[in-house]
């Protein structure tokens, strides 16, 4: 009879490398804190799962910066700057950079790109500002000497291995490491579900005059699947998302959303949950390519050009930090004496069967402020986290989850963490937070500070 459990011999595990500053994960977040930290004089190594980075905005093939802008007074607005910019101009060099793109209206306004160009503009990011990058890598575990950080404990293709570091930044966007630090942290709504994923995918051959023509106008999209629906389509979900790439002839879909078997949002800390909901997203995107071509002018001839790596999560885990962002604070465009950045993303819901939109009041400044006591955790002195699974609570999560909010969290991460690393026995919790405003500033954020 199988146990179910087996005991592991004690081991000794050889260490990688000693630096200032690890991070964790190379999404948004991820990259501007490790650029940030390393242009601030820390030795910064970059831990990243996959053979690339981006995050959810290649892995998940989400293909848009979202929340770069903000509607201020009526008007469009780019309100995150610092290293987003920096990203933003390289991929643009390298000619994978669309012109922005608004939607709902004009309430929102994305920039599209090409995967492959983000994935080359982020290398060069990250090397020009002297970062190590240890790609193939998963954070395990954290060695810990009461309430700081040791050593984190990773798995590789050369086995497994120690890394050691002053300061450690999570922007894992599942906590992974805060979780295993003992941090606590909240998942979902608080009722068994969360933000729903989805599968998202890219599709070629697309004639772009006749696409336009079809769906361009505000939820055309809906209306043509809802003419579909009594022909023998099933779809996911309202509130689809079709837009052109770079490319015109090249468009990305948002369009599924995955459930696991109680019809509640899949739980991607689940392994068992993840596997079906990859091999659900697949079908989905093959009921709904079916439908394109069939229904949609302008796709006939169209051709799938790329299923996601992975399928897009929008929710895990959030942290327990020093302070909590709420929906109220995105839609009252709240203030923060320690703020770090700003949030210009509207809360984006995604419930069972459709997206629920929370908006900024028309003609407000159409942002709030991110303060920096969201990115320290209870509970443990070297360690920040930033991104998705920073400190808020589910609305909030919904809106500043968006790769604007998480390049000015990673950036203030960044910052704070090399000077966390410079001081002896100085602690995340002690940051200068005027000292670290100024630093922000001086690299080119914008704070929101300006009325």
């Amino acid at each position: 009879m199988v146990g179910s459990t087996i005991r592991e011999p004690v081991r000794q595990t050889a260490v990688f490398g000693s630096f200032d500053v690890i991070v964790v994960g190379g999404g948004p977040a991820g990259l501007a804190a490790a650029t940030a930290a390393a242009r601030n004089g820390a030795d910064v190594l970059i831990i990243e799962r996959y053979g690339f980075l981006g995050g959810m905005g290649t892995a998940g093939g989400v293909t848009n910066f979202a929340g770069l802008f903000g509607l201020v007074h009526g008007e469009t607005r780019q309100v995150v700057h610092g290293v987003a910019d920096d990203l933003l101009d390289r991929v643009d060099r390298l000619g994978g950079l669309n012109k922005p793109q608004q939607g709902l209206q004009g309430r929102i306004t994305v920039r599209s790109y090409d995967v492959s160009t983000l994935k080359c503009a982020a290398d060069d990011l990250l090397l020009s500002a002297g970062v190590k990058i240890l790609f193939h890598a998963v954070a395990v575990d954290a060695v810990m000497d009461g309430g700081a950080i040791v050593a984190l404990i990773v798995e590789t293709k050369s086995g497994r291995r120690a890394v050691r570091a002053k300061t450690f930044i999570d922007c894992s966007g599942d906590a992974d490491l805060a979780a295993r630090a003992g941090v606590p942290f909240e998942t979902g709504d608080g009722h068994g579900s969360g933000l729903f994923p989805s599968m998202m995918f890219r599709v070629g051959g697309v004639d772009p005059e006749r696409a336009l023509a079809a769906i361009g106008e505000f939820k055309a999209i809906d209306r043509l699947m809802n003419e579909a629906a009594g022909k023998g389509y099933s779809f996911p979900r309202e509130g689809a998302i079709v837009r052109p790439q770079k490319n015109p002839t090249e468009w990305r879909a948002n369009v599924t959303q995955i459930r696991n078997s109680d019809g509640l949002a899949m739980d991607a800390t689940d392994a068992l949950q993840l596997s079906d909901g990859e091999i659900d997203g697949r079908r989905q995107v093959q009921e709904y390519f079916r439908f394109m071509k069939n229904e949609v002018p302008g796709f006939e001839n169209a051709h799938i050009v790329e299923i996601a790596p992975q399928v897009g999560i929008r929710e895990t885990r959030r942290i327990g930090g020093l302070y909590s962002l709420s929906g109220e604070d995105i839609v009252g465009c709240a203030d923060f004496q320690d703020t770090i950045g700003v949030n210009a993303w509207p809360m984006e819901l995604h419930e069972a069967g459709k997206i629920k939109w929370g908006f900024f009041p028309d003609g407000s400044r159409g942002f709030c402020q991110l303060p920096y006591r969201m990115l320290v955790p209870n509970g443990v002195s070297n360690l920040l986290v930033a991104g998705r699974c920073a400190s808020m609570n589910h609305e909030g999560q919904s809106a500043a989850r968006a790769s604007g909010a998480c390049f000015a969290m990673g950036e203030a991460a960044g910052t704070a963490a090399a000077m966390v690393a410079d001081r002896l026995n100085s602690t995340v919790a002690q940051v200068d937070v005027a000292a670290l405003q100024q630093k922000l500033k001086d690299q080119g954020a914008y704070l929101g500070t300006e009325k």
